[in-house]
C-alpha cells in the first residue's frame, strides 16, 4: 500500500481521500481550513498536517484537488508546497480543473527533480466522488500513470491516460462543452413542456430513456421540475471551467459557441444571486414569467 498525501478536502476532495484510507492507503491530509482536516481525520483515521510540504514529508503520491490555477501554485510550489518536500520518483497527481499551459508547467518542474505529473481532472459530481465511480481523465507519462493508476481506482471507475501533460484538462474542456450542451438543452426543453401546461415527470419517463436522454435528465430533470438547486455543480465552477474552455480555444482556433451561450446563461444566474447553486439553475431563465411548482 501506498504512502499518499491528499491536498485540499472540499466537495470532491473529502470523500475521495476517505476512499484511500479505506483502501488501505496511509493517508495524510492538507486543507487550508484546519478544522475540515480535523474532521476527516477523525471521520477516517488518517493524520492532518498544518501546511502541504509537511502532508507530502515521505509521500509516494500527492493528490490535489482544489479551486483554481493559483490554488494550485500556492499548494504545490508554494512557500510551503508539496513539490519541495517530494523525493525523486514520487508522483503528483493534480484532480483540480485547471489550465493546459498551468499543466504543462507544473509537468515541466516536476521532471527536473525527478518527480512525476499527472493532470487528472475528474467528473462525476459529488455523487461520484462518495460512491467512488469518478470519470479520471489523465495527461502525463504512461510510466507515471501505470504507478499512479490502481491507487486512483480507490475513487475512480473510468480511468483513461489520454496523452501527454496537458490532455487531461483537454479533455475536461470537452466534458465541460458536453455538460453545457445537456444542461442547456433540458433547461430549454423542460421549461418549453411546463409552459405548454405538460405533466413533466411523465415526459420525463417517457423521453429520458431514448435518443434524448442524458446525465442530466436522469440525476437533475425531477430537480430542475421541483425548482431544487441547492446541491451538486454550483454556478461560480462551471463559469470557471468554461471561462478556461474560452481561452484555450482561442489558443487552438477552435469555435465554442455553445460554450458562450451556456457561459452567457450562468452569468444571468450570478447577478440573481445563485451563485453557489446547482447549474441547472439556468433554467430559472427559461421560466421568469412563470410560476411553477
Amino acid at each position: 500500500m501506498a504512502t499518499c498525501a491528499f491536498i485540499g478536502l472540499g466537495n470532491m476532495g473529502y470523500p475521495m481521500a476517505g476512499h484511500l484510507t479505506t483502501g488501505g492507503h496511509d493517508v495524510h491530509v492538507y486543507n487550508r481550513t484546519t478544522s475540515k482536516s480535523e474532521k476527516w481525520a477523525d471521520t477516517y483515521g488518517g493524520t492532518m498536517h498544518e501546511t502541504p510540504s509537511s502532508a507530502a514529508q515521505g509521500a509516494d503520491f500527492v493528490f490535489t484537488c482544489v479551486g483554481n490555477d493559483r490554488d494550485v501554485e500556492e499548494v504545490l510550489t508554494g512557500t510551503n508546497g508539496a513539490i519541495h518536500a517530494l523525493r525523486e520518483d514520487a508522483i503528483v497527481v493534480d484532480h483540480t480543473t485547471a489550465s493546459v499551459t498551468l499543466a504543462k508547467n507544473l509537468s515541466t518542474i516536476c521532471e527536473e527533480k525527478s518527480i512525476g505529473f499527472i493532470d487528472a481532472p475528474i467528473s462525476g459530481g459529488q455523487s461520484g466522488a462518495e460512491q467512488g465511480t469518478l470519470s479520471i481523465m489523465c495527461g502525463g507519462h504512461d510510466y507515471h500513470f501505470a504507478k499512479a493508476q490502481p491507487v486512483m481506482e480507490s475513487y475512480g471507475k473510468t480511468i483513461t491516460l489520454i496523452g501527454p501533460s496537458g490532455s487531461g484538462q483537454f479533455t475536461k474542456m470537452v466534458n465541460q462543452i458536453l455538460c453545457s450542451g445537456a444542461i442547456q438543452g433540458a433547461a430549454e426543453a423542460i421549461a418549453f413542456g411546463l409552459k405548454a401546461g405538460l405533466d413533466m415527470d411523465n415526459v420525463l419517463n417517457a423521453v429520458k430513456n431514448g435518443a434524448a436522454g442524458s446525465w442530466y435528465l436522469q440525476n437533475r430533470g425531477e430537480t430542475m421540475i421541483n425548482d431544487e438547486f441547492d446541491f451538486g455543480f454550483a454556478v461560480d465552477w462551471m463559469h470557471k471551467d468554461l471561462n478556461l474552455v474560452i481561452n484555450q480555444a482561442e489558443h487552438i482556433n477552435a469555435d465554442t459557441p455553445l460554450a458562450k451561450m451556456m457561459l452567457t446563461s450562468l452569468e444571468q444566474s450570478q447577478q440573481a444571486g445563485d451563485n453557489r447553486l446547482d447549474a441547472t439553475v439556468i433554467i430559472r431563465n427559461y421560466l421568469k414569467d412563470t410560476h411553477h411548482g
